[in-house]
């Protein structure tokens, strides 16, 4: 297999949580009295709430103070964590497991905070599947920004013709490719995501460990 190691985005890809986020972030905003009618749901998916103020803002962005806005949402992020254990996918467990017998390193990169990936992580006992983990809050340019994607494979000590990401936003695919890390993605089929720069599209992650395995038994027979 000339793949050693699997970088994970966790969004979308390991947790179904992108609806959650969008109700959550609409919520919040329209008890601010603001809405977020005018964009489209495609446009938060695999980036964070730092990145977008301005968007969703529009004109009035001077008229908001931006810090005291983004405290206020972090606080009602608090108030309404995810349900995480809820919101795994079901094959998730068992997908790991078999890479991590196969002796691949494992890795996360996820724009989302630090402590929403860890706290993900513990609440479904996955801490221990994972090599390495990186949150976009590290960098001063998350996701399509290729910077956390760089920083993985160095960490991993890999060459990046080694490594597989698997993604599902746009923003997140944008980053691999541009990192010159070959990416799959999980088939988006709700917020008509452009995924043209994924090398192969997967319904989930159980198809994307037999497409793995094919991969390898026809490196082999090569």
């Amino acid at each position: 297999m000339r793949f050693k190691a699997i970088i994970f985005d966790m969004d979308g890809v390991l947790f179904d949580t992108e609806q959650f986020y969008y109700n959550r972030r609409k919520t919040f905003l329209a008890s601010k009295g603001i809405s977020i009618d005018h964009i489209p749901p495609s446009f938060f998916v695999g980036g964070n709430m730092k990145q977008v103020w301005q968007t969703i803002l529009g004109v009035d962005y001077a008229n908001w103070d931006i810090q005291r806005l983004q405290e206020a949402y972090e606080h009602y992020k608090e108030m309404n964590p995810l349900p995480y254990k809820d919101l795994i996918f079901p094959d998730v467990h068992h997908v790991l497991e078999q890479l991590s017998q196969f002796g691949l390193q494992i890795g996360l990169a996820s724009s989302s905070t630090k402590s929403d990936i860890l706290r993900a992580l513990e609440e479904t006992n996955l801490t221990s599947y994972f090599d390495l983990v990186l949150s976009g809050e590290e960098f001063p340019e998350t996701k399509p920004h290729p910077a956390i994607y760089n920083k993985a494979a160095h960490q991993l000590g890999l060459d990046k013709e080694t490594i597989l990401v698997i993604e599902d936003s746009e923003k997140g695919i944008k980053a691999a490719f541009s990192a010159g890390i070959e990416v799959w993605a999980i088939r988006d089929t709700i917020f008509d995501l452009d995924q043209s720069k994924a090398r192969y599209l997967v319904n989930n992650l159980t198809e994307a460990l037999t497409t793995l395995f094919l991969e390898g038994v026809r490196q082999d027979f090569r």
